[in-house]
C-alpha cells in the first residue's frame, strides 16, 4: 500500500483546513491534567506564525474567520478532571469549533515525589494535542 493515502479522519464539513499543529504537554508535579493539556496546546501553537490571517493572503479571511478544532489525547482515568474552558484560554484568537478528548497520553512516574510542589504521588501526566487550523 506504499504511496496510497488513507482517507482522513478529519471532518472538513465545518471549515477549510489549512494545517495541523501538534504538541505534547507534561505536568510533572501536582498531578493537574488541565495544566498538561494547556502545555500541549501551547506547544502545538508556539512555534508557528500564521501571517496568512493577518496580511490578507487569503482574500476575505482574517483572524476573525480563523476556526480551530482541538483534539486531545488524555489518559482515560484523568479525563473527568480536565477543565476544557481553561484549555481553550490558551488560544489568543480564532473560533474554537470543537474540543475532542480521546483516550491517549500517558501517566508515568516522574521519579520523584515532592510534597512542597503539590504532589499527591510521583505521577507525571502527559497529554498530546492536535490543533486543526482553518477558516
Amino acid at each position: 500500500m506504499a504511496g496510497k493515502e488513507k482517507e482522513s479522519q478529519f471532518d472538513a464539513s465545518s471549515m477549510k483546513l489549512l494545517f495541523v499543529e501538534m504538541g505534547v504537554g507534561y505536568d510533572q508535579h501536582g498531578q493537574d491534567i488541565t495544566a498538561a493539556a494547556m502545555r500541549a496546546c501551547r506547544d502545538a501553537i508556539s512555534s508557528n506564525s500564521i501571517p496568512a490571517f493577518r496580511i490578507g493572503s487569503i482574500p476575505g479571511v482574517n483572524t476573525d474567520q480563523m476556526k480551530l478544532k482541538i483534539k486531545l489525547g488524555v489518559p482515560q482515568s484523568t479525563q473527568p478532571l480536565l477543565d476544557i474552558e481553561r484549555v481553550k484560554s490558551v488560544f489568543p484568537y480564532g473560533q474554537i469549533l470543537d474540543v475532542e478528548v480521546v483516550n491517549g497520553g500517558m501517566i508515568c512516574s516522574s521519579g520523584v515525589y515532592l510534597e512542597a510542589m503539590g504532589d499527591k504521588n510521583d505521577d507525571c501526566y502527559i497529554v498530546n494535542a492536535a490543533v486543526y487550523v482553518g477558516y
